[in-house]
């Protein structure tokens, strides 16, 4: 039996709840517990859910739940709920509706009683059945990693201990404890047709595989957390706000191929949104969007949890927010109406504000001009700079909200970065002498109160 880190178990003053389905596993977590609290004085509360799936049956283990905690003097709340007709209305599987209420529950009442741990009696066997599956259905490395002994501030102490370790300790110490008749059912679940036909078949081939599978897991796990925090790494100075986060395409390729990905779904994180349901097929539709979009266009994805991605000069932008500003061709003598701006293309000055810059093309060759919304990490560099500086410093340095910043028209020459309305014109753009330039009259509309558009 391999022993919990002690940093999964009870420490003094903390209260903690004992999920308790009535099974073999659930009894004997709740009587090492319950041994503890009597050593300790301690406070130990179990909760027990009935999912209404076996009829008469979950009735019973309720019933005999509620009559061993009464004996042993173990406070204990009890929750029920339809899985069938929640799992109809989620369109879930059984299986999944039904752990999914379960730990809802078990969380609002750690969270009603004020139990700081929740633990459960998840144990070797468990976690080698859990690897198994994942990796027959198709799993990436996390997957493989099985599960932990503490994640937020749920416990698993029993992963060090085989079913047969639990069964012996039931035997010794007289535990009761009631008997799940759909166990026995290789045809009830996934679950089942594993541990009754495979798992025998495993440990024919070599009698310590749930020990093996565990220890490959937990080197997996080290791999795992080893690629998490490069990703995090690199992903530290992503540009964030409410509803858009921005990753650099350079920081991405300069990654190794293992860690972007990971780098993919920090976003999701760092948008709030999480990274449920998003898979490996979501992963590889960005990778694609950003190889197939051509330089100076744009590119589109929807995503899981109402995301939107744009791939523009080599910048990667999640969004949960609308964003209608995109990038648009300007043509000679042509007022664009763009966000709050109209914006009209000159071959000449004209009385106005606007951004005169410089085309050092082949004689006689028109140049692309475009007006886009500028990602933040863009750079230019203005006369009299030392160097280049990100537009977001820039902004920063005059005062520039996020908001208005992210509206101001950036200006493309030939797909390159040429000026920034209120920033400046690039030093590779900027108009010299008496050389003939080209100008961009610009024009802010005014809402009929008197306040600037937004």
């Amino acid at each position: 039996m391999k022993r919990a880190p002690r940093a999964v178990l009870p420490r003094a003053g903390q209260r903690v709840l004992c999920a308790v389905s009535g099974g073999l596993d659930s009894m004997c977590l709740l009587h090492m517990l319950d041994a503890w609290r009597r050593e300790r004085d301690r406070t130990v509360t179990a909760a027990h859910f009935n999912h209404r799936i076996r009829g008469d049956a979950a009735d019973r283990d309720e019933e005999f739940v509620r009559e061993t905690c009464a004996k042993w003097g173990i406070p204990l709340t009890v929750g029920r709920g339809d899985a069938r007709a929640f799992a109809k209305r989620e369109g879930l599987s059984l299986e999944e509706a039904a752990r999914d209420l379960r730990y809802a529950f078990l969380r609002r009442t750690a969270a009603e009683l004020e139990c700081e741990r929740l633990y459960t009696a998840h144990h070797a066997d468990d976690n080698a059945e859990t690897i198994l599956l994942n990796l027959v259905r198709g799993t990436g490395l996390a997957g493989l990693t099985g599960m932990d002994w503490e994640r937020d501030g749920l416990c698993r102490p029993l992963l060090g201990v085989t079913r047969e370790e639990l069964e012996a300790y039931a035997a010794r110490w007289n535990v009761p404890h009631v008997e799940d008749e759909t166990n026995a059912d290789p045809g009830a679940a996934a679950r089942n047709l594993l541990r009754l036909q495979v798992m025998p078949l495993l440990k024919e081939l070599n009698p310590r595989a749930v020990e093996h599978i565990g220890q490959t897991a937990r080197r997996l796990r080290g791999v795992d957390r080893s690629l998490e925090a490069d990703a995090a790494a690199r992903t530290a100075h992503v540009e964030v706000q409410e509803g858009r986060a921005t990753l650099s395409m350079d920081a991405l390729a300069q990654a190794p191929a293992a860690v972007r990905p990971r780098m993919l779904l920090r976003l999701f994180d760092l948008l709030g949104v999480g990274r449920k349901d998003v898979g490996a097929a979501h992963l590889e539709a960005l990778m694609d969007l950003t190889r197939r979009t051509a330089w100076g266009k744009e590119g589109r994805l929807s995503l899981p949890h109402g995301v939107t991605a744009r791939y523009c000069r080599r910048w990667l932008i999640l969004e949960t927010r609308p964003q209608t500003l995109t990038e648009i061709q300007l043509i000679p003598d042509s007022p664009l109406r763009w966000g709050d701006y109209t914006l009209t293309l000159l071959d000449r000055p004209e009385d106005g504000e606007g951004i005169a810059f410089f085309w050092r093309g082949r004689p006689g060759q028109s140049p692309v001009v475009t007006a886009a919304p500028c990602p933040p990490g863009e750079r230019l560099t203005l006369p009299g700079a030392r160097g280049s500086r990100s537009v977001k410093r820039l902004c920063l340095d005059r005062r520039i909200s996020l908001a208005e910043r992210d509206r101001l028209p950036a200006i493309y020459v030939e797909g390159r970065l040429a000026a920034v309305w209120r920033l400046g014109v690039d030093t590779a753009f900027a108009p010299e002498g008496g050389a003939p330039c080209r100008f961009i009259k610009i024009k802010r509309h005014i809402e009929e109160d008197g306040h600037d558009a937004q």
